[in-house]
């Protein structure tokens, strides 16, 4: 059975708390599981999770401020202490490669781990529209990425640093209608195997059957994950018409002038986002320490969205499960 969730590790801006940890996630896609921005105290709450490193076929970092990517340096040498066998590509901002190799090279381990490191050289734009989407490419070794694997793709954020965002894109498939099949005199089981692989199949009387007229389209999923940044054009290209929009939402809007400040979002900003670009499921993360728990979160967090955005909210709590939407029709 396919596994297609957000497993929250964590869910603090710039330092932990008592009750939340530094950032940290990971998406689980059938057979792709990415972690996305591992803070400091990843590799415990992965552990607490039950996220297992052998789970782990991707990292994918939006950039290099210590909440985003201090928990690396355990990931790895997890990966090679638990001697994960695929290969594990480590993706970044290609202007943070030097902080990459030194969380790397952080303590003495014996390197067992098997990754490869992927700078994004993601073109920012010119400030009035969003640089073009830089596929992230597959590597040989890599877990997860056979015909018809989701796609992942970034952008440049406007951020204080260097900073991207990434799209993970489902190819859109067809599946075959039981009710056509049964009407062309196709049988269950190898008939119907023999179709989808070739495309066309002879039956028994002579006639030709194609799969293409007995099944139907079965559109892809997408999800968006949108960390630290102003809102600039590429937040919209990333969230455009996705199932699950994973942002941050490191101020109320009463707070707006310090996220201008320190080129952050607003619950608002993100909500109003999230529903100019039909999203269908929006799930806050990345708040401010200055937030009292549980005076405001979650519950200020989520009225604000909800002023703006009538689709799925979840403010996310540190250890979260959400699922993705089902498959739209």
């Amino acid at each position: 059975m396919s596994r297609r969730e957000l497993v929250v590790l964590g869910t603090a801006s710039m330092v932990p708390t008592r009750a939340r940890n530094h950032n940290g996630y990971v998406l689980f896609f059938d057979d792709t599981a990415v972690l996305f921005d591992p803070g400091e105290g990843t590799q415990r709450q992965m552990t607490l999770a039950g996220v297992s490193a052998t789970d782990l076929t991707r990292v994918a970092i939006t950039h290099l401020h210590g909440d985003h990517s201090l928990g690396l340096a355990g990931v790895v040498q997890r990966l090679s202490g638990d001697r994960v066998r695929h290969t594990v590509p480590i993706s970044f901002p290609a202007e943070g490669e030097p902080f990459v190799r030194h969380l790397l090279e952080a303590s003495a381990y014996d390197h067992a781990e098997r990754v490869v490191l992927q700078p994004v050289h993601a073109d920012p734009g010119d400030g009035e529209a969003a640089g073009p989407a830089v596929p992230v490419e597959r590597v040989a070794g890599e877990r997860g990425a056979a015909v018809g694997a989701p796609r992942l793709s970034a952008r440049a954020l406007d951020h204080r640093v260097p900073t991207v965002g990434y799209r993970l894109d489902e190819p859109d498939g067809r599946s075959f209608d039981p009710r056509a099949l049964a009407q062309a005199g196709v049988a269950p089981g190898p008939q119907v195997g023999r179709l989808a692989r070739e495309g066309s199949l002879v039956l028994p009387d002579g006639r030709t059957v194609r799969a293409h007229d007995l099944s139907v389209r079965r559109p892809g999923q997408s999800v968006a994950f949108v960390m630290d940044t102003r809102l600039c054009d590429a937040v919209y290209a990333l969230a455009d018409g996705v199932d699950l929009l994973v942002v941050e939402s490191t101020f109320l809007h009463r707070d707006v002038d310090l996220a201008a400040r320190w080129a952050h979002l607003t619950c608002r900003q993100a909500a109003l986002v999230a529903r100019a670009c039909g999203v269908r499921h929006l799930v806050l993360t990345h708040f401010s320490q200055r937030y009292r728990v549980p005076a405001e979160l979650p519950d200020a967090f989520e009225a604000e969205a909800r002023e703006v955005f009538d689709g799925d909210v979840t403010v996310a709590s540190d250890l979260d499960r959400v699922p993705l939407p089902p498959r739209r029709r």
